[in-house]
């Protein structure tokens, strides 16, 4: 065991006991049953859906319970740091209503990022040096390779343990020659002798658990020669939830795994251990297997996808919640999103991410909002997206709502078109006159097999004779009539006879005023748009067409 004045001389000389940090940080006055939760996310890359989805839960978590839930940001791992995280997150946890209870510069147990939180994991690994719970390793990139190289071919746990562990018990004396040396070294932590006992814990969603306990001892401290010397996740994690007064720990079923070395660390820190409850990880269907969503492979994985393509918040969180419990996704959109989000009702297995579903259930919700509503959400969308569209939006707002009205109030069939905010380009820009390409050509595929002069002549008919009508079918009568006009449609008793005789033809010249006032065979309903483009701008399409 090194002597203590050697120890403490690796630290500065003003650092605090734990004791310090133990009134700094007291436990937390609040209501029986209160539950503190945190989202923890890496600076890594780009923010994870997955990591959305769990911060959802740990945030209803506290909140339903009368606790406190906030972000404390993992950036100890500087030389992978993304460049603007810290605004990928802003713009994450905004859009999907992530909201800490706490946080920098005055949340009462920050500071909220780890890197500054240096002082504290260096008082506590001092701590664990000085009872001889850790020890100083010098190994260089070379020999842990050949390390690791050696317990492959002994077909041997990897891990550094046992014989693969050579600074474990090193002389005091051969510490301090490599210490005089200035030989960089990590701080591991002493694991405790391995019995092979199994570890066994009860996590709050998935019940009792048990796995083979830990034997490696694992890095505390990284390099002593980077600057700041910081923590590995596994010191930061147990110190931090300790001192932040975390219960419980809500995170990934990939952390399962590593419960066993966060219980040696409690107990050796004499901290009370903390309960976990793991979430099972959302999938992806590759062909007939399933696999984790991959932040390499797979779009939707980014939260960036979500708000590029302009998915609704409701609709994402609506299904998020779903897969979290799938009685949810059987209620109503506004019942489910208010309804609890109970730890033993998680899915405990993972859950599949289906795009197509997701846009079904946004249908539904764009289905449920006011022209207002889809007007002011497609202009937030634009001004981050598509500028030239925003523009438009803002040039004539009122007019802009009416054309969101279109199929929607007092319609028996709501149109449900949009399942994103990027829908509504292709499926609404045909009605604003600056987006609008004027249908030229007579022979335009969209038009039909009618003959290109007789398309001219039907287009000239009722730029002419064209009258705006509020009534539906005192408007539609028109195109009757000018279908009559041009053999395409009978007189009112016959047709009055015959209707399913005559349907067809009407259509085709009904189908000839659709594509000039839409530019498509397929619209919204015809005397709906008429009536929001008014009767100047119908006239100036049906001209183009009638040269």
């Amino acid at each position: 065991m090194l002597d203590r004045a050697v120890i403490d001389s690796l630290f500065p000389a003003d650092l605090p006991d734990p004791a310090h940090w133990e009134e700094r940080y007291p436990q937390r006055s609040l209501p029986d049953g209160a539950r503190v939760t945190r989202f923890a996310p890496s600076p890594t890359g780009f923010v994870h859906i997955g990591g959305i989805y769990t911060a959802m839960i740990a945030q209803d978590v506290a909140h339903r319970s009368g606790g406190s839930f906030f972000v404390r940001v993992e950036d100890t791992d500087k030389a992978r740091e993304v460049e603007d995280s810290a605004a990928q997150f802003a713009r994450a946890f905004g859009y999907f209503g992530i909201e800490p209870d706490e946080g920098d510069p005055d949340g009462p147990y920050g500071p909220y990022l780890q890197s500054d939180r240096e002082r504290i994991y260096h008082t506590y690994v001092r701590e664990l040096l000085r009872n001889d719970k850790a020890f100083l390793a010098f190994d260089t990139v070379e020999e842990l390779t050949a390390l690791t190289e050696s317990q492959r071919a002994a077909k041997a746990q990897p891990g550094y343990y046992g014989r693969w562990a050579p600074w474990r018990n090193a002389g005091a004396d051969d510490v301090q020659a490599k210490l005089e040396a200035n030989v960089p070294f990590v701080v591991r932590f002493r694991a405790p002798d391995f019995t092979g006992a199994r570890s066994v814990f009860t996590d709050l969603i998935r019940g009792r658990i048990e796995q083979d306990d830990n034997r490696n001892n694992f890095v505390l401290l990284k390099s002593s020669d980077r600057d700041p010397w910081l923590p590995t996740y596994h010191l930061a994690h147990v110190v931090d939830d300790h001192l932040m007064r975390v219960n419980p720990v809500i995170r990934g079923e990939e952390w399962m795994s590593s419960v066993p070395v966060h219980h040696q660390l409690f107990d050796a820190l004499g901290f009370d251990r903390i309960d976990y409850a793991h979430v099972a990880p959302l999938l992806k269907q590759e062909g007939k297997s399933k696999r984790k969503l991959s932040k390499r492979k797979d779009p939707e994985a980014s939260v960036d996808f979500y708000l590029e393509a302009g998915y609704p918040r409701d609709a994402v969180l609506y299904y998020l919640r779903g897969l979290a419990n799938g009685r949810l996704a059987e209620l109503p959109i506004a019942e489910a999103l208010d309804a609890e989000l109970r730890l033993e009702d998680m899915n405990l297995a993972g859950a599949l991410v289906d795009t197509p579903k997701l846009e079904h259930i946004a249908k539904d919700v764009i289905g449920g909002l006011s022209a207002r509503e889809v007007r002011e959400s497609v202009l937030a969308w634009a001004k981050e997206h598509d500028a030239e569209f925003a523009g438009v939006l803002q040039a004539d707002p009122e007019y802009a709502e009416r054309v969101f009205d279109v199929e929607r109030s007092g319609s028996e069939n709501v149109r449900k078109d949009l399942a994103k905010w990027a829908d509504a380009r292709d499926a609404y820009g045909f009605l604003f006159p600056q987006l609008f390409e004027l249908v030229t050509d007579l022979a335009d595929e969209r038009l039909g097999k009618i003959q290109p002069e007789l398309v001219r002549l039907i287009a000239a008919d009722l730029v002419e004779q064209y009258r705006e009508d509020r009534d539906r079918d005192a408007w539609f009568a028109q195109i009757r009539e000018l279908a009559v006009r041009h053999g395409y449609a009978p007189g009112p008793a016959e047709l009055k006879a015959e209707p399913e005789r005559y349907r067809g033809p009407l259509r085709v010249v009904a189908n000839v005023v659709r594509v000039a006032l839409t530019g498509s065979s397929k619209s919204p309903d015809l005397w709906e748009v008429a009536l929001v483009l008014g009767a100047d701008e119908v006239r100036r399409r049906l001209a183009a067409l009638a040269g």
